[in-house]
C-alpha cells in the first residue's frame, strides 16, 4: 500500500471559534481528536507510512499523535512553523526535506472517506498519469462541484471557476488523490508557496490528472455542517444501521 501524506497545517476559520485554539485535524469527534479518526482508518485499509504536514498550531499534532506506533502506523512531520506556505507549499517543502514518497495518496486532513484504497490504488497504477483524484458526481449537492469528468477518464479541475458558478461542473474532488513526485517537483519551485488546488488546476489543463469515481458521499470536519453529519454517521455506524444521506436517492 502506498504511503500516505496528510495536510494538515490550515488555520481552520470556518470552524472558529473551535479552532481558536487548536489545530481542525484535533477537533472532537464524538470525544475523540479527529486525527485519530482519520489515522485508525487508514492503518485499517493496510497504510503503513505517514508524512503529516502541520503548520498551525502543529506542535499539538505532533504531541498528541507520538510516532504512530499506537495506531499501528509511521508518522513523519513535515512543519511549515509560523510561515504557512499553503497546500503546494506544504507539498514542495516536504520534497526539500527529502520526506515526500515517489507516490502517494494526498488527504485533506479534515477529510474522513468510506471508499477502497487498494481499489484507488490499483486504478492509478492503470491511468499513466502523474495525478489520480477521486471525483463524486455532486451536482451541487454538497458543495460546488468544481470538476469535469471527461470521456477518456482525465478531469478538469477549477475550483475558482467553480466558485463562481458550481453549475458548470457536475462532480467534486472527493478529498483524496494519489500524486507522484514528478508532480510536485516540477510543478512547485523551491520554496514555493501556493494552492495544490491551482497546481492541480494546471496539471489537469494539461491532460495530466486522472478521475476515479466513487459513489458514496464525503464526510469532513471543515464546517459545522460537515462535523454533524460525521458524528451522525459514526453514531449510526456504530449502531449498525444505514447512516442517513451516506447514498444518494
Amino acid at each position: 500500500m502506498l504511503p500516505c501524506v496528510i495536510l494538515a497545517g490550515g488555520i481552520g476559520k470556518r470552524m472558529r471559534p473551535l479552532t481558536a485554539n487548536m489545530p481542525k485535524a484535533l477537533i472532537p469527534v464524538l470525544g475523540r481528536p479527529f486525527a485519530e479518526l482519520q489515522l485508525e482508518r487508514l492503518a485499517a485499509q493496510g497504510v503503513r507510512d505517514v508524512v503529516y504536514s502541520i503548520g498551525y498550531r502543529g506542535e499539538m499534532i505532533r504531541e498528541t499523535l507520538g510516532d504512530g506506533a499506537r495506531y499501528g502506523l509511521r508518522i513523519v512531520f513535515v512543519d511549515e512553523g509560523q510561515r504557512l506556505r499553503g497546500t503546494a507549499g506544504a507539498l514542495r517543502l516536504a520534497l526539500d526535506e527529502g520526506l515526500l514518497p515517489e507516490a502517494f495518496f494526498l488527504l485533506n486532513g479534515d477529510s474522513y472517506l468510506s471508499l477502497n484504497l487498494a481499489d484507488v490504488e490499483a486504478a492509478w497504477r492503470t491511468r499513466g498519469r502523474v495525478v489520480l483524484m477521486t471525483v463524486l458526481r455532486n451536482e451541487g449537492r454538497w458543495d460546488r462541484s468544481n470538476v469535469s469528468l471527461r470521456s477518456d477518464g482525465s478531469v478538469l479541475y477549477d475550483k475558482r471557476l467553480a466558485a463562481q458558478d458550481g453549475r458548470l461542473f457536475e462532480w467534486i474532488d472527493y478529498g483524496l488523490s494519489i500524486v507522484t513526485h514528478e508532480a510536485i517537483e516540477n510543478s512547485i519551485p523551491p520554496s514555493g508557496v501556493g494552492d495544490w488546488a491551482d497546481v492541480v488546476h494546471a496539471l489537469s489543463v494539461r491532460d495530466a490528472v486522472a478521475g476515479y469515481e466513487v459513489g458514496e458521499r464525503f464526510y469532513e470536519v471543515g464546517s459545522p455542517e460537515g462535523l454533524r453529519d460525521l458524528e451522525e454517521h459514526l453514531l449510526a455506524s456504530a449502531q449498525n444501521v444505514n447512516p442517513r444521506r451516506i447514498f444518494f436517492d
